[in-house]
């Protein structure tokens, strides 16, 4: 059942306070398609502000109690929007700066990566995603990154072909790519791509 209109926004945030769903759902059609337009003039992404205006929808019923004591609505509602906006780019421009470092050291795999292996934050998980890798792969891996090992050079002191070795660095980068796919899909989305395009 819709409530009438004639409830204020601050009225409509006590019934809210008090776990009343139909004033929370009209409180969401009132502000869903300005909250998207103020969001989307910030990310310029269509899919990026659908998700954050969620995200506020969500906070404000998870801490509907303190609604109550709101005095002014739009303010405080715009205000969580923008927090929240200005959360997602500071988090995207840490992923593309963890990309970069990721990717200058990883793709170049003439180059030993030890600037990468200094960035905290990729370490670990890249560590816990070597692991995983058989013997041989960790081994090759580690001929690239620590020893800055051509593939040629790899090759031969492995007894492979240099195709091989190549292609089994590749697979490394899509087992990497894969794993980080669960904590930066940014990072991960990109690696492989422009490593391939490196291998052209």
């Amino acid at each position: 059942m819709l409530l009438e209109n004639r409830y204020t926004d601050r009225e409509l945030l006590q019934l809210v306070a008090n776990g009343d769903k139909p004033a929370f759902r009209q409180l969401f059609d009132q502000y869903k398609l300005k909250l998207y337009s103020f969001v989307l003039q910030m990310t310029h992404s269509r899919v990026d502000a659908e998700e954050i205006v969620q995200d506020v929808f969500a906070k404000l019923w998870e801490s509907r109690v303190g609604l109550a004591s709101v005095d002014y609505p739009a303010k405080y509602i715009y205000t969580i929007a923008r927090n929240k906006t200005l959360n997602h780019l500071t988090r995207l421009a840490r992923d593309r700066r963890l990309l970069h470092q990721l990717w200058v050291n990883v793709s170049q795999h003439d180059n030993a990566t030890e600037e990468l292996l200094q960035a905290q934050e990729c370490r670990q998980l890249i560590d816990k995603a070597i692991s995983q890798l058989s013997p041989q792969r960790q081994t090759i891996f580690a001929l690239s990154r620590e020893q800055g090992l051509s593939h040629e050079e790899i090759a031969n002191r492995l007894g492979l072909s240099k195709s091989r070795v190549k292609n089994i660095i590749v697979e490394i980068l899509k087992h990497l790519r894969d794993y980080l796919a669960h904590y930066s899909p940014i990072i991960s989305a990109l690696i492989f791509t422009s490593y391939s395009v490196q291998l052209v």
